[in-house]
């Protein structure tokens, strides 16, 4: 009995031992397995560009203070021919993410190439480099400087209505910006003129039915991006139907969402379907879409809900200059600035004054300190913005007068003779 009992521990021991080496072994195994499959996903990853893209992004943005991620949420305006002090202080110690320049900033071909230059000279110090765009849209509303390929108004390339020369257009336009050191073009209009009253849009639109402007405002801009400028596609969602100047006052468009997809947003629909960049906002109420009455530009209705959630739309939102007086005769510029960012706006335009520029800055920050405003949503517009410089391969080499010989040539004189024959 004895033996038995010392036989059967012995047998016992044997068996307890093996279990423990065998669930040792397994875990090892399993460890291993695992070991081998996160080196695997891991390398995976590390091959999939889009994954390499986005920690490069991400990594950017990391990089970033919160100074500098608020600067790059602003596009300014300053006055003179030249870099000035107060526009130099922006650059320097509030890290914009852009400049407009306007008639009164270009006097001639050799000043307005120094002007550019030197401001991403004074920017080369800063992590990231400058939009520098302007309104060269043909017709009454041009930038460039005597000697540049001077095309008609829209209205006139409408009547023509031809695609391909409207490409071809956007291209010209595109390429004799990059001569000069652009590379945003606030344009297309991509208004419907619907309403003869409308005196700010008229002749800027293509035309009164959706589809000529559809298709002739989506071929401008795909002219524009293939000449490596960014094409801001405007005035979202639609400023072709109103009888006030949003620049001296407020205009309301009292139509319904059904009224609107089947009419004003076609263009811009189209626009993003088709691989839109950046859209700038209008300062119109819609108070069938927002019933707060808020202008387009500070409403989350118009915004996020129909560009962002319905469309899909991840590109750049800008807003129109904030210093026109549909916004400054009703709010607070700052406050409405802050509005806009919370409405879904990654931009604001401020085009005129150092103090309100200066102050939209410093309420952003205030907003974002005391929690009114969340780093998350700073960093998704931040985002977006990088992303957007990083696609054109934005930088600060300067450029060479050489590079201004394409600037009204022959070749960009015959597409212009296209629109006449």
């Amino acid at each position: 009995m004895k033996r038995i009992l010392i036989l059967m521990i012995i047998v016992l021991t044997i068996v307890a031992g093996y279990k423990i080496v065998h669930i040792k072994d397994t875990n090892n195994f399993q460890e291993g397995k695992t070991k081998k499959i996160l080196e695997k996903q891991e390398k995976k990853e590390f091959d999939n560009p889009e994954y390499l893209e986005e920690k490069k992004l991400n990594d950017m943005i990391d990089d970033l203070f919160l100074e500098e991620k608020l600067g790059q949420m602003i596009i300014v305006g300053f006055n003179g021919y030249e870099v000035n002090p107060d526009f130099r202080k922006l650059i320097e110690d509030y890290k914009i993410g852009g400049v407009i320049l306007f008639e009164r900033n270009i006097q001639n071909s050799k000043q307005l190439l120094n002007l550019n230059n030197s401001i991403k000279s004074i920017n080369s110090k800063n992590k990231l480099p400058l939009f520098i765009t302007v309104d060269e849209e043909g017709g009454r509303i041009e930038r460039l400087p005597k000697g540049s390929t001077k095309f008609p108004s829209n209205k006139v390339i409408g009547r023509v209505n031809d695609e391909k020369i409207s490409y071809e257009i956007g291209k010209v336009i595109g390429t004799e910006l990059k001569a000069f050191g652009f590379n945003m073009n606030l344009a297309p209009i991509l208004d419907i003129y619907s309403n003869p009253k409308n005196k700010v849009i008229g002749n800027r639109s293509f035309g009164t039915e959706p589809k000529i402007v559809s298709t002739l405002g989506t071929a401008t801009m795909k002219g524009l991006q293939d000449a490596n400028v960014i094409s801001v596609v405007k005035h979202f969602p639609g400023h072709g139907d109103t009888n006030v100047d949003s620049h001296i006052g407020l205009p309301v468009v009292n139509y319904d969402k059904q009224r609107l997809d089947n009419f004003e947003l076609i263009p811009f629909k189209n626009a993003v379907d088709k691989g839109a960049d950046a859209v700038m906002t209008a300062h119109i109420v819609l108070p069938k879409i927002d019933i707060n009455k808020k202008p387009a530009t500070l409403s989350k209705k118009v915004l996020t809900d129909i560009l962002r959630n319905e469309w899909k739309f991840n590109g750049v939102i800008i807003t129109d200059d904030m210093e026109m007086d549909a916004i400054a005769n009703n709010y607070s510029i700052k406050n409405a600035a802050v509005e806009a960012v919370k409405a879904g706006a990654d931009v604001v335009l401020v085009c005129h004054t150092l103090e309100k520029q200066i102050e939209v800055l410093q309420e952003l920050k205030k907003e974002v300190n005391c929690g009114q405003l969340s780093m998350k949503r700073i960093d998704e517009s931040v985002k977006r913005i990088i992303k957007l410089k990083e696609k054109y391969g934005l930088n600060n080499a300067v450029n060479k007068e050489e590079e201004l010989k394409v600037v009204g040539n022959q070749k960009h004189k015959e597409i212009l003779n296209k629109l006449y024959k």
